[in-house]
């Protein structure tokens, strides 16, 4: 599925296709997320998702942004909790199908919270760039009659306070911005040497938890995941990262787990992958990947029916604190979800924006008033740190 190019914009239908000169001239690749490896990592192992890309250009040719597309179908479904009602009143006002999936059009990771959808060269006006997006994704639907015909709506996600101003130009367009659940967000203290480090600037309160939980946890083993072990593992991570996702209130897709052995080949050691045993079974997993100077967690595998005995869910958010500290990142990015207990370990929220638009006028002027509803679950944020 690809579309003509115009005077701002190429369009390609797989990595395969980019020019390698591209990638060096936006000067993207230090950021795992735009990455080729990761992209073609992503896009191998979900056959599911249609997945094209954007470059955009100047009056030269020269490339100076780069954006990544996917059509899923979304399963309407899926949405739970707090999320039921709104998901009703969408129905009865027909802005959403009664019986088929919304086929979307998203620009971002579906899988992973954060400024993953697009990337601006350096020295850019950025507010233009997004103009010229929001026109490119536009040209890109419409110069194909059956994608006209099937997309119900585009999305586009994870905008931080910082790069509002910028992202608004898309109000222009016919977005409507709506907030979604912070990613939770610790900063690594540059004097927190280890973990005892970690544990010590805590008042006592949250100290006492944290040793408890590590005792509660003492019998379980963590093992890491590598190429040479992770067939034997993978299936039973698969089964313990479902449960996760059918316990979420809202999901854009089921991350097929076979991508983490992409991962590990191409980024080792920056690709974090651990299991948890507890004598000869598997009751937790956690991945996640080194960007730059930070650790961003992504999924997360549980035996809920162990968890509150051993503690797991608390053990790995230590762990992943413990990873940071000794790899001396300045940033852990927790991503979404479970903001409470993230926060009693010292992560606090990143506000998140996304941009929602109705391909058809009326429905999308209903839209709106259907995403003023929408708010992140609110939650009591704990503050664990001595002052």
């Amino acid at each position: 599925m690809c579309c003509t190019n115009t005077n701002t914009a190429q369009f390609y239908a797989t990595l395969d296709e980019i020019p390698s000169k591209i990638w060096k001239t936006l000067g993207c690749t230090n950021n795992s997320y735009f990455h080729p490896n990761f992209l073609k990592s992503l896009e191998k192992n979900h056959p599911e998702i249609t997945f094209s890309y954007i470059v955009l250009v100047d009056d030269k040719k020269e490339p100076t942004a780069f954006a990544s597309l996917k059509i899923i179908d979304f399963e309407l479904n899926s949405i739970k909790n707090d999320f039921e009602l709104l998901k009703n009143i969408g129905r009865k006002l027909h802005v959403f199908p009664d019986k088929k999936p919304l086929k979307l059009l998203i620009c971002g990771n579906t899988f992973v919270s954060g400024e993953h959808g697009v990337f601006i060269k350096e020295n850019q006006d950025k507010k233009a760039i997004i103009k010229e997006l929001a026109e490119s994704i536009n040209h890109f639907v419409n110069s194909d009659k059956k994608l006209k015909k099937q997309i119900d709506a585009f999305l586009l996600k994870d905008f931080a306070k910082e790069s509002l101003f910028i992202s608004d130009e898309l109000k222009d367009f016919s977005y409507h911005p709506f907030s979604v659940e912070p990613n939770m967000k610790l900063e690594i203290d540059e004097n927190w040497q280890n973990f005892d480090d970690y544990l010590a600037s805590m008042k006592t309160k949250f100290r006492v938890k944290a040793k408890k939980a590590f005792k509660q946890s003492a019998k379980i083993k963590i093992k890491e995941v590598t190429l040479e072990n992770i067939d034997e593992v993978l299936p039973k991570m698969t089964a313990l990262y479902e449960k996760v996702a059918l316990n979420a209130g809202f999901n854009l897709g089921i991350f097929n787990l076979e991508t983490y052995r992409d991962l590990k080949e191409k980024f080792g050691e920056n690709y974090i992958l651990k299991s948890y045993h507890l004598e000869d079974k598997v009751v937790g997993f956690i991945s996640g990947i080194i960007n730059k100077d930070s650790l961003d967690a992504h999924f997360v595998g549980i035996d809920y029916q162990l968890n509150r005995e051993h503690a797991i869910y608390q053990r790995m958010l230590y762990n992943y604190i413990e990873i940071a500290i000794s790899k001396k990142l300045k940033n852990l990015n927790f991503g979404r979800t479970a903001s409470e207990i993230k926060s009693s370990v010292g992560a606090v929220p990143q506000d998140l924006t996304m941009y929602l638009r109705h391909k058809k006028t009326i429905k999308n002027k209903i839209l709106k008033l259907f995403l003023q509803r929408v708010q992140p679950t609110p939650f009591q944020q704990k503050f664990p740190f001595k002052l």
